[in-house]
C-alpha cells in the first residue's frame, strides 16, 4: 500500500493538501516535521506534514514531495491543535495561521533561477535591445535571480521581458529552494596535538626563535590554556598576543595551531547578579498570591486588578518561580516590545538564562535559535517573554501563562489573518496544556471583568501601591477658559507650565502624553482652506518637521512640504493640531535648558530604539519624556513626579463603543507612571471639557463605577460583553462594485440574521492605499451558537464568490471586532 502525507500550506487556502511518499520516507516523516513539495505549475513551497496515512486523494492525483526538510518536528501536537482551534474561530484558513506562527525562516519559498538554454544558438533569433542584455548577462553568469535581471535592466518589471525570452526559448527556468536560517558559528583556536606537551612546545618556541610575533602568539594561547578552561576564541588571541590575524593564520597553516567551530546563540543575556533573591512580598501582595493560588486550584484563570505601582510584577515573578521549581516552561505576554526592555533585566536578575525573549524586532535568525531553544526536550529557554507572537512557541510543558496589562488592544492583530485576540487565544493554549493562567491590570476590560462577576474567572486585588505611596492626585485644567484668557503658552496652560518649572527645579523627571505622532496632523491653507490629502487614502496628510515632509500614516506616502498652496498658490500654510513633534519643540523654547526626549513610533524604529530611550530616561540622563501611548504600558520608572496629559478630547471623543473604556483605562495608565516612589505625584489633564463623566472617574480612580456604566449602556445596545460580535469588511478598488458587493452580502446577512446586522457602512477613513472599505456588524445575542452563526456567514460567503462580478471584492472576518 503506497503512503501519503496530508500537510499544510503557508497560503491562504482552507483545505489540507495530499502528497506520496515512499515506504521509507514514511518510516522517518512525523507530523510536525516540515517537507518540500511542489504547488501550482512550478512553485516550491515548505509544509508542514499534519498526519501520515495511507488514503489517496480521490479529487486529484498526488504529487510526490521534493525533499524533507527537517530530522525531528519543529511543531509539537498541542501546537497544531491550537493553530486549528484559532483558524477555525477566527475564521482564517491554517495556512495563515502557519504562515504568522513559525519564524519566517522556516517558510522556505522557491526561487525561480534563470538559466541560458545551451541548446539553441541564438544568431538566427532576432533579440530586442533589453532581452539581448539578459542573453549577454548570461553568457558571462550561468545562473540569474530575478532582481539581478531587475538591476541589469533597471526596471521593477522584468516579467514581459522573460516572457519573451521564454517564448523564443532562449532561457530556461529552474527553481530552487534554500534554507534561509545558518546557525551562528564562532571561530576558536587551540595548540595543535603535536605541541601540547612542555618539551614539544619548547622545540616549538626555539624553532620560532626567528619569528618573535609567532612565538608570542603561541605563548599567550599556552598561558591562556594553563589557567583557563574556557576554549578561546581568535579575536581574543588576536588582542592578547597583540598580533595579527594574518599572524594567527599562517601558524593554522603550518598546524602549529588548529581551529574549530563552536555553534552559539546570536542572543546571550550577560547578567552579574544572575540568580538574585526574589524582593520579599508585603501582606496586600501576599493576600493576593494567595487567592491567585486558590483559584488555580480550582482550575480557574484568574484576573489580578492591582493599582499602577502596586507590585504586580513582583506575584508574576513569585509564580514564575513557583512554576520553574515544577520544571515547567512559563510564557509572560506584554502588550509593547518597549515593556520587554525592561522587563529582561530584571527577570535576568533572578532566572539567568533560563529566560528568551520573542518579538518582531528579533532577525530571522535570532528567532528560529529561541524557538529552537524552547522546543528543545529539556529546554533551555523555560521562561519565554515576548509580544503577541510569543503565544505560538513551541511549548512541551508550559505551567503558567501570565497575560499582563490584558485590557491593552495591542493584543489583537488586524492585519494580516489570523485576526486573533493575544489574551483569549492564550487561555485556550492554557487550557491544552492544563496550565494556570493569569491576566493582570491596573484597569482591566470590560470583558474581563464581566467574566470575573459571571464566575467564570477568579480574582485578586492590590488596591494599595507598594511602599503605600499615595496614588497621584490628578488635576483637570479647562484649556477652553483658559485660551480664552490667553493665557495658554503654546499647548501648554499655566498650571502645566508651573508644575513643569516647579519638578525641573526639583531635579524630578516628567512625562508628557500626546497620542499623536508628527508635528501637526493638518497643513492647511488660511486663503482657501485646502489641506493636502493623501493620494492613496482618505486622509489629511500629518506634517513631520524634522524631515520637512508631509506623511501618511497609513500608507507611507510622502511629500517634501509645499512652499505654497497646491490649490491658490497662497502661501499662507498654517499648522492645525499638535503631535508630539510640536510638543518637543515648544518645550525647548520653553524649558531651553531641560534635556528633552520622543518616544514615538518615528523615534523607535531601529532594533534598539526602545531600549536606548528607555535607559537613557531611567538614568536621567532626560529630564522631559514625551510620548504617544506607548509610554502608558506598565513602564517604571522612579523619579518621575509629573505627568502632563495633552489633550484628553482626542481620546474621548473616537467613533467608536469602546472609546469611553479606552480613555479611562489609557489616562489610568499614564497617570501611573507618576510618584512611583516615596513622593506624591501630579498628575496635570489638560481638557476642553474637564466636567466629562469619564474624566472625573479617571481623577478619583472610579474603576467600578466607570465598569457600571459602560455595561448597562452596552447592554442597551447589545455590544460585547453581553453580545458577541463579528465585523465583516469588504475591500475593492473599485467603488461603485463594491457598494453593489456590500449591498448583496448584507441582505443574505439579512435574511440569516434579521435585525442584529448593522450596514453597510463607511469607515471613518473609507479608502486606504487605493483600496474602498465598507464594514458590516453582526451582533450575536447571548444564546445564539456561535459556530451555527459562522456557518451561515461562510454559506453566504459561498454563494458571494460564485458571482464572478463579486469574485475580485475581498472579504475579511474580524471576530470578537476590538
Amino acid at each position: 500500500m503506497p503512503y501519503f502525507i496530508n500537510v499544510i500550506l503557508p497560503i491562504p487556502l482552507e483545505k489540507l493538501f495530499t502528497y506520496s511518499i515512499s515506504d521509507e520516507e514514511a518510516k522517518f516523516i512525523i507530523p510536525g516535521m516540515r517537507v518540500a513539495v511542489p504547488f501550482g505549475k512550478s512553485k516550491i513551497y515548505s509544509a508542514l506534514v499534519h498526519e501520515v496515512h495511507q488514503n489517496p486523494p480521490t479529487v486529484y492525483e498526488a504529487k510526490e514531495i521534493d525533499q524533507i526538510l527537517d530530522d525531528s518536528p519543529v511543531v509539537t501536537s498541542l501546537q497544531l491543535k491550537h493553530w486549528f482551534w484559532i483558524a477555525e474561530y477566527y475564521m482564517c484558513s491554517i495556512g495563515e495561521v502557519f504562515r504568522t506562527a513559525v519564524p519566517s525562516a522556516f517558510l522556505l519559498e522557491s526561487e525561480t533561477l534563470i538559466l541560458r538554454n545551451t541548446n539553441l544558438q541564438v544568431a538566427d533569433v532576432d533579440l530586442l535591445d533589453d532581452e539581448f542584455l539578459v542573453y549577454e548577462a548570461l553568457n558571462h553568469q550561468s545562473v540569474l535571480r530575478v532582481h539581478e535581471i531587475s538591476a541589469i535592466l533597471d526596471r521593477k518589471n522584468v516579467l514581459p521581458v522573460l516572457n519573451r525570452l521564454l517564448d523564443k526559448n532562449i532561457i530556461l527556468l529552474k527553481e530552487e529552494v534554500y534554507e534561509q536560517y545558518k546557525p551562528k558559528m564562532v571561530r576558536y583556536v587551540r595548540l595543535g596535538k603535536a605541541h601540547q606537551s612542555e618539551e614539544k612546545l619548547e622545540e616549538l618556541l626555539h624553532s620560532l626563535s626567528r619569528a618573535p610575533k609567532q612565538s608570542q602568539v603561541v605563548l599567550a594561547l599556552f598561558q591562556f590554556q594553563a589557567t583557563s578552561k574556557k576554549p578561546m576564541k581568535v579575536a581574543e588571541l588576536e588582542t592578547m598576543s597583540n598580533s595579527s590575524a594574518a599572524v594567527i593564520k599562517s601558524l593554522i597553516d603550518k598546524n602549529i595551531l588548529e581551529e574549530y567551530f563552536i555553534q552559539t546563540d546570536r542572543v546571550v543575556y550577560s547578567s552579574e547578579e544572575e540568580n538574585a533573591d526574589l524582593k520579599s512580598l508585603n501582606e496586600y501582595q501576599e493576600q493576593a498570591l494567595f487567592s491567585i493560588q486558590e483559584n488555580f486550584k480550582a482550575n480557574k484563570p484568574t484576573l489580578l486588578h492591582g493599582v499602577t505601582s502596586s507590585g504586580k510584577t513582583e506575584v508574576y515573578v513569585k509564580l514564575i518561580e513557583d512554576c520553574i521549581e515544577k520544571n515547567k516552561q512559563a510564557l509572560y505576554l506584554l502588550p509593547e516590545i518597549a515593556l520587554t526592555t525592561q522587563l529582561i533585566s530584571r527577570l535576568q536578575e533572578y532566572f539567568g538564562d533560563k529566560v528568551a525573549v520573542y518579538h518582531s524586532k528579533y532577525s530571522v535568525h535570532e528567532r528560529v535559535e529561541v524557538w529552537n531553544n524552547v522546543l528543545e526536550s529539556n529546554p533551555k529557554a523555560q521562561i519565554v517573554i515576548g509580544a503577541r507572537s510569543a503565544l505560538f512557541m513551541p511549548f512541551n510543558n508550559l505551567g503558567l501563562i501570565i497575560v499582563d496589562e490584558e485590557h491593552e488592544s495591542s493584543f489583537k492583530q488586524y492585519d494580516p489573518a489570523p485576526r486573533y485576540h493575544a489574551r483569549d487565544a492564550a487561555i485556550v493554549l492554557g487550557n491544552l496544556h492544563k496550565a494556570n493562567i493569569l491576566l493582570g491590570s491596573a484597569t482591566p476590560s470590560v470583558e474581563s471583568f464581566y467574566n470575573v462577576q459571571t464566575n467564570k474567572y477568579g480574582y485578586a486585588s492590590i488596591e494599595r501601591r507598594f511602599g503605600n505611596v499615595l496614588m497621584p492626585d490628578v488635576e483637570l485644567v479647562d484649556i477652553k477658559e483658559q485660551t480664552r484668557k490667553k493665557r495658554m503658552k503654546g499647548h501648554f496652560s499655566e498650571r502645566l507650565f508651573e508644575e513643569i518649572a516647579e519638578t525641573l527645579k526639583n531635579g524630578e523627571q516628567v512625562i508628557l502624553f500626546q497620542n499623536r505622532r508628527g508635528y501637526a496632523p493638518i497643513v492647511e491653507c488660511t486663503t482657501c482652506g485646502h489641506a493636502p490629502q493623501c493620494p492613496n487614502c482618505d486622509v489629511s496628510l500629518t506634517y513631520h518637521q524634522h524631515k520637512n515632509q508631509l506623511r501618511c500614516h497609513y500608507c507611507s506616502y510622502n511629500m517634501a512640504l509645499p512652499l505654497v498652496c497646491v490649490a491658490c498658490g497662497s502661501s499662507t500654510l498654517d499648522t492645525k493640531g499638535f503631535g508630539t513633534e510640536q510638543v518637543e519643540q515648544e518645550l525647548q523654547e520653553l524649558f531651553p535648558d531641560a534635556k528633552v526626549g520622543r518616544m514615538d513610533l518615528d523615534t523607535t524604529r531601529g532594533k534598539y530604539g526602545y531600549e536606548k530611550i528607555i535607559t537613557a530616561f531611567e538614568q536621567q540622563e532626560l529630564d522631559i519624556l514625551v510620548g504617544t501611548q506607548m509610554l502608558t504600558k506598565g513602564l517604571d520608572f522612579r523619579n518621575v513626579s509629573l505627568v502632563g496629559i495633552m489633550n484628553a478630547d482626542t481620546l474621548l471623543n473616537f467613533p467608536d463603543f469602546r472609546a469611553h473604556e479606552r480613555s479611562f483605562q489609557l489616562l489610568t495608565q499614564v497617570a501611573g507612571r507618576a510618584g512611583r516612589t516615596q513622593k506624591r505625584g501630579k498628575v496635570i489633564l489638560q481638557s476642553y471639557n474637564p466636567y466629562h463623566q469619564i474624566l472625573k472617574q479617571v481623577s478619583t480612580g472610579d474603576y467600578v463605577g466607570m465598569y457600571s456604566e459602560q455595561l448597562y449602556e452596552r447592554e442597551q445596545h447589545k455590544y460585547p460583553p453581553v453580545n458577541r460580535i463579528i465585523k465583516v469588511t469588504f475591500k475593492h478598488k473599485d467603488y461603485n462594485k463594491l457598494n453593489e458587493a456590500a449591498e448583496w452580502f448584507t441582505k443574505g446577512l439579512r435574511n440569516a440574521f434579521g435585525i442584529h446586522v448593522l450596514g453597510p457602512e463607511y469607515p471613518p477613513v473609507a479608502r486606504i492605499r487605493n483600496q474602498y472599505l465598507k464594514h458590516v456588524l453582526i451582533k450575536i445575542p447571548t444564546g445564539q451558537p456561535l459556530n451555527k452563526t459562522k456557518n451561515s456567514i461562510k454559506r453566504i460567503e459561498k454563494s458571494f464568490n460564485a458571482i464572478s462580478q463579486y469574485a475580485s471584492v475581498r472579504v475579511i472576518y474580524n471576530v470578537d471586532y476590538i
